[in-house]
């Protein structure tokens, strides 16, 4: 059995829209809980197993599966048959498994630096800046209509989020603006948002 824990309008969100875009609602539990707000409302729920109260989590027969990159990776794997995914073999698993990576390891850190308006030399040899994260995903869609290639996946799923819940971070490239709109425009993506919008 799979079971995702999540708290409406978080990072789970984008794994709930994942879910309904593969089409395996109904074979994904969906447990929302608690998770402690920026705003300082919300708390640990106890019924979340993550060890640090976050979600997304998704446990699979008591396996536990932690980071949104990772889950999504676990789900599309999972689903094989999914185009979401791409498959061991597959010509666009090397550049699926890097976008993936890429959010989490560099995008995510650059998009909190410049929230909490921290820069440093050593955290930009690290991360670069967020004007040479523009510019790999602008060269991407140049070849491409999305990511990985001519199809969406996971990773489109995953990184456009970011524009979905911080509009003011879409860069005025047009390449990266008509890719993240057509991201955010699907109707899975469009009916989480709109669901949840009622307990934001």
């Amino acid at each position: 059995m799979l079971t995702l824990y999540h708290a409406p309008n978080s990072r789970s969100t984008r794994i709930v829209q994942l879910i309904h875009e593969m089409g395996v609602s109904d074979q994904v539990s969906i447990q929302e809980v608690t998770i402690p707000r920026q705003d300082g409302s919300g708390a640990v729920d106890t019924a979340n197993p993550h060890p640090e109260g976050k979600v997304p989590c998704l446990v699979h027969d008591g396996a536990m599966i932690r980071e949104s990159d990772a889950i999504m990776l676990y789900l599309t794997d999972h689903f094989g048959d999914n185009p979401l995914g791409r498959s061991i073999g597959a010509p666009g698993r090397g550049a699926y498994l890097s976008w993936l990576s890429w959010y989490g390891n560099v995008l995510e850190p650059l998009i909190v630096m410049q929230f909490c308006e921290l820069s440093h030399p050593g955290l930009q040899a690290t991360y670069r800046d967020l004007a040479t994260a523009n510019t790999r995903l602008e060269e991407a869609l140049t070849t491409h209509a999305y990511l990985v290639d001519d199809q969406i996946s996971a990773a489109d799923i995953l990184i456009s989020s970011t524009y979905g819940w911080a509009p003011q971070l879409m860069p005025d490239i047009p390449a990266i603006r008509d890719w993240a709109t057509r991201c955010l425009d699907r109707p899975a993506t469009k009916a989480i948002a709109e669901q949840e919008k009622s307990v934001a």
